[in-house]
């Protein structure tokens, strides 16, 4: 137990997490939405903690969620399906986020120095506001965010309560695409690519006006933590 004391152990465990669980990804290859449906449809009654298990450890395991979302949309429909989503993907995120900030974070500090502080002071500073921007934006992977998030300074309600609200936008447009994938001229699917396309293409918008009023993490401001 005495080694697990040490940073670089701690450190170097993580990245044996990660690598195995980028492994396991390469090698599944994601699961099949036909095979997730399967499978939650086998389990009967206990097919929704099929569905939120299976999305937390694949979440862990750094594969993509959005088969899994449109599959939740086919067999839970789309309130359903959203809302367990939403649940599995932030029980899956803060599961991630432990095990980097247990893990890895003191040796990050030690490794990145000075280089860190920006970006931590920033994190620190926005907290919720933080979490949700970059939750919002389609072009951060999510399972990836997950695992740098947990090495910095964020709070951990800030961090739960910015995935859990940061994420439903996209979340309901995919689960809502899985659910009408059949049916491409129904106004639940036009709206599911719609709110993906709007997504897609504000996504720089809201960006470039964070740089500007100073809210990314390329702001000048380099105060520290409050």
């Amino acid at each position: 137990m005495r080694v697990l004391t040490s940073p670089r152990v701690r450190f170097a465990i993580l990245a044996l997490v990660l690598i195995a669980g980028a492994g396991t990804a390469i090698a599944i290859g994601g699961p099949s939405k036909s095979g997730v449906e399967d499978a939650v449809r086998s389990a009967g009654v206990a097919g929704p903690i099929v569905y939120v298990v299976l999305y937390v450890v694949l979440t862990v395991l750094l594969v993509p969620g959005t088969v899994l979302t449109a599959a939740g949309g086919v067999l839970f429909g789309v309130v359903l399906g959203t809302t367990l989503t939403v649940i599995s993907a932030t029980i899956g995120a803060m599961l991630s986020f432990q095990i980097a900030r247990r893990l890895g974070r003191e040796r990050v500090e030690q490794i990145a120095g000075q280089r860190i502080q920006k970006l931590d002071s920033w994190i620190t500073r926005n907290g919720f506001m933080a979490v949700l921007y970059v939750r919002l934006i389609p072009l951060f992977p999510f399972s990836v965010l997950n695992y740098a998030a947990g090495v910095t300074s964020v709070r951990t309600r800030s961090y739960l309560f910015g995935t859990a609200i940061g994420i439903i936008p996209g979340t309901f447009a995919y689960t809502a695409l899985g659910g009408t994938i059949d049916r491409p001229t129904s106004p639940e699917f036009l709206a599911a690519v719609g709110l993906i396309v709007v997504l897609a293409v504000t996504a720089p918008l809201i960006q470039r006006v964070a740089r500007r009023r100073g809210a990314g993490p390329e702001s000048e401001d380099d105060d520290g933590p409050s």
